[in-house]
């Protein structure tokens, strides 16, 4: 099975659209997407519909603010979708756009120095066309590298985060279809594993069943990364799953694999209530919208580095705690 047409399609689509001035970026995007194009993107943009929505509420002020920008990739892989039955074909890319940041963005005081915005993208290809797109972003990272803290320290450490161990994490070239089966058998067997954190094992037995003593889980800013099965369940998983309760059955939109790469989204992938301390907040009664998008590298029948995307701005938002505004009226450190 050949992913060819539809990663020249993306590579080329990058291309210009990181060379286009801002000016042109409503131009390049609709040579390249439907003109009814689904966008999802992390707090606050939303849903956006369409080539003109996507660069007027997103492209041209990230690229006004962020000059002379690079997309810096780590990851690139294709697939077919197992959420409806492998029938549609999605690209995915990982990494940094990285920046001079000369201008406010969101209301982030600029600091004229270089950012690095963490991203994930799982672009649908469909008739030569992107038809729809799920790009993830860490806006606190890109608040923290500003001077700012939006939230209490965090559990795990604060990092530029650097891509897979291997460095081949660029599938320019296709990948063979059984080792991109493996990879996504890893991930289902994992997700099978945390269901709704009822396996009934102690919580570092659950976890070795389904990856490396040496894992590496590279978390959002605000959770942090962290590093070995012991201490990632010591700095993110105890404590988290010990702060939420009634957690809704996981859903993703799409899920794919190729070579030892793969990975997932979801618009939400589950709720949950809060019961408090997860990020040194208190409860609440309202239910809180997790949408993610992990990436994982398989090493073997294990998995071995995951590469996290949450949108805590959304969530916290949904109980009451609007982030982005907040970190809008401090002023920089």
């Amino acid at each position: 099975m050949s992913y060819q047409a539809e990663k020249q399609l993306v590579r080329d689509f990058y291309a210009a659209l990181d060379a286009a001035p801002p000016d042109r970026i409503n131009d390049t995007l609709t040579r390249v997407m439907a003109a009814d194009a689904l966008w999802r993107g992390f707090h606050p943009f939303g849903e956006l519909i369409g080539p003109d929505a996507m660069a007027d509420t997103f492209w041209t002020p990230l690229r006004q603010s962020l000059t002379r920008m690079q997309r810096r990739q780590d990851i690139f892989f294709a697939g077919r979708n197992e959420m409806d039955g492998f029938a549609s074909t999605w690209v995915v890319s990982m990494g940094h756009l990285m920046g001079l940041f000369d201008l406010p963005w969101l209301g982030i005081a600029p600091t004229g120095k270089m950012v690095f915005l963490r991203y994930c993208e799982f672009n649908r290809v469909a008739d030569g066309k992107i038809v729809e797109t799920a790009m993830y972003f860490d806006i606190p990272h890109l608040m923290m590298q500003a001077g700012l803290n939006p939230f209490p320290p965090q559990t795990a450490a604060h990092l530029v985060q650097p891509g897979p161990l291997t460095h081949d994490g660029l599938l320019f070239d296709d990948a063979p279809e059984a080792e991109g089966q493996a990879t996504l058998a890893a991930i289902n067997a994992m997700i099978g594993d945390l269901g709704t954190w009822q396996l009934g094992l102690p919580l570092e037995e659950e976890l070795a069943r389904t990856w490396h003593d040496d894992m590496i889980w590279w978390g959002p800013a605000g959770i942090g990364a962290t590093y070995t099965i012991e201490r990632y369940a010591k700095q993110h998983s105890a404590p988290f799953r010990a702060a939420f309760k009634d957690r809704s059955k996981t859903t993703h939109i799409a899920r794919l694999a190729e070579g030892a790469y793969g990975g997932f989204f979801g618009w939400p992938n589950f709720t949950a209530l809060h019961t408090g301390g997860f990020m040194g907040m208190p409860a609440s009664d309202k239910r809180g919208e997790m949408r993610v998008i992990d990436i994982y590298r398989r090493d073997g029948d294990k998995l071995a580095e995951n590469w996290i995307f949450i949108d805590l701005l959304h969530f916290w938002k949904g109980l009451g705690v609007d982030i982005l505004d907040r970190m809008a009226r401090v002023p920089r450190t």
